[in-house]
């Protein structure tokens, strides 16, 4: 998510080499200069391509670029005669800036990555062309193939405008030592949610766990972060029933009860006492892998860098707090940017494409992302990953950000929460006039019509 934070702090940004299938830089004042029609030119690359090869822009650096090179040439053997020419952007707002760019002139690739929190800018705006769902079940992927509560979000107007690569959620690691110690492990060595499954629990776990481990109990970094606060605060407040009706130009409904609520847990869950207090991003990341933590609330991304820590590692999807399940997540989809007169053979042949790096999505889920396309999840070489096949179910119960143009990954929308919230857990502010100016904020936004 946007601004500076650890090596892996980003789902799909590990701040390592580029892909070696191409790399593009954006910032934000070119992408801007797309506005003007000598710079859209400048994309013509995009569709003047190969017709044997189907262009894609994404964001994966780093080791998940790798792993996505890695996944194109397992997936080659389902697309005969078809090449993938990857381009990576930087991540955040730059990419998200040429993509609409790229698709307002109808320049852009043959298919884009795009977070599905953002899907809600592109697709009312015209800036996407939907999927033919006919023709990605002819190719083995049908729309029943997903979980609901992604799949459901890939629809504007009855049409499918996003295919879900995977699901990142916003987990629980441990270590399996202590956690056992503190008699927070089933038989089976699951962690027992059931021992978190209330606000009063949660906390009191926390203490166990601190006791067990002889240090402190959940790590949480925070500090300074353009997005934890909000991943934790919305995902919990979800659980408690409730959303935020967002209607753009007019003003948020909230429940701003709960939301206290729900800040109120948060502001005891890092007080200091069981659990560490004011820790910024790295700092949580350098705790739990040295040992200092038991437990740490982060995302599914992270996985690589716990797990060369700990071979041992233990996950679990994000407990139920407030009685209703739901995990806080974004998911990794495809896009058709917009052009104005698509060549239906090499639409054919970008489908094809996409169907088979799903139907190959045991290797993306090396990486801790849960694959979207169920079918790779129901396998028994899935049941066999560890800590992966510990979380999966945290898919059925996945909810994204607001479906509106302001939200989503690497948005402004993050950054504003996590700031009051931020003002809640360091500064003392009451969880109710955090509360309000959370609905404050999100207001001004509503106010605000869409730059695109």
């Amino acid at each position: 998510m946007p601004g500076p934070r650890a090596a892996s702090a980003r789902p799909g940004d590990h701040r390592a080499a580029p892909s070696r299938r191409g790399v593009l830089r954006a910032s934000l004042a070119s992408a801007a200069a797309l506005l003007g029609g000598g710079a859209l030119a400048g994309c013509g690359a995009a569709v003047a391509a190969d017709p044997g090869t189907v262009r894609m822009w994404d964001l994966f650096s780093g080791a998940d670029g790798a792993l996505l090179d890695e996944l194109i040439d397992i997936a080659a053997r389902d697309m005969p005669g078809t090449d993938v020419d990857r381009t990576v952007l930087e991540w955040g707002t730059p990419y998200y800036t040429k993509l609409a760019m790229a698709s307002a002139g109808g320049r852009g690739p043959d298919v884009a990555v795009c977070h599905m929190s953002r899907l809600a800018g592109y697709a009312p705006l015209g800036l996407l062309d939907p999927w033919d769902t006919g023709l990605l079940a002819e190719f083995g992927v049908a729309e029943d193939d997903f979980a609901d509560a992604v799949r459901l979000r890939t629809r504007y107007r009855d049409q499918a405008y996003a295919v879900p690569l995977d699901t990142h959620p916003f987990i629980v690691f441990f270590h399996p030592g202590p956690v056992r110690e503190a008699g927070l492990l089933t038989a089976d060595g699951d962690l027992d949610l059931d021992a978190f499954s209330s606000p009063a629990r949660f906390l009191e776990a926390s203490r166990e766990l601190a006791r067990a481990s002889g240090k402190q109990g959940i790590a949480f970094g925070y500090v300074n972060d353009t997005a934890q606060c909000w991943r934790l605060f919305y995902g919990l407040y979800r659980q408690t029933g409730n959303d935020f009706d967002l209607p753009v130009g007019g003003t948020v409904t909230a429940d701003t009860d709960a939301m206290a609520e729900v800040i109120a847990f948060m502001r005891k869950l890092v007080d200091g006492r069981a659990n560490p207090h004011r820790l910024d991003y790295p700092a949580a990341l350098a705790n739990f892998t040295n040992g200092q933590t038991a437990m740490i609330l982060s995302g599914e991304w992270e996985l690589g860098t716990f797990r060369t820590a700990d071979p041992d590692l233990g996950a679990a999807s994000f407990p139920t707090v407030f009685g209703t399940p739901a995990v806080y997540a974004d998911a990794h989809s495809f896009v058709l940017p917009r052009r104005p007169d698509p060549d239906e053979a090499h639409r054919r042949r970008t489908h094809q494409a996409v169907a088979a790096i799903l139907k190959a999505g045991q290797t993306w889920a090396k990486a801790g992302h849960i694959p979207a396309y169920q079918p790779v999840t129901r396998t028994r070489a899935y049941a066999r990953l560890e800590p992966q096949a510990r979380y999966v179910t945290a898919a059925d119960h996945v909810v994204l950000d607001p479906p509106v143009w302001f939200a989503g990954a690497g948005s402004d929308f993050q950054n504003a929460m996590s700031q009051v919230l931020q003002q809640a857990l360091l500064d003392g502010l009451a969880p109710d006039r955090a509360a309000r100016a959370m609905v404050e904020r999100m207001n001004t936004a509503l106010s605000q019509p869409s730059p695109a």
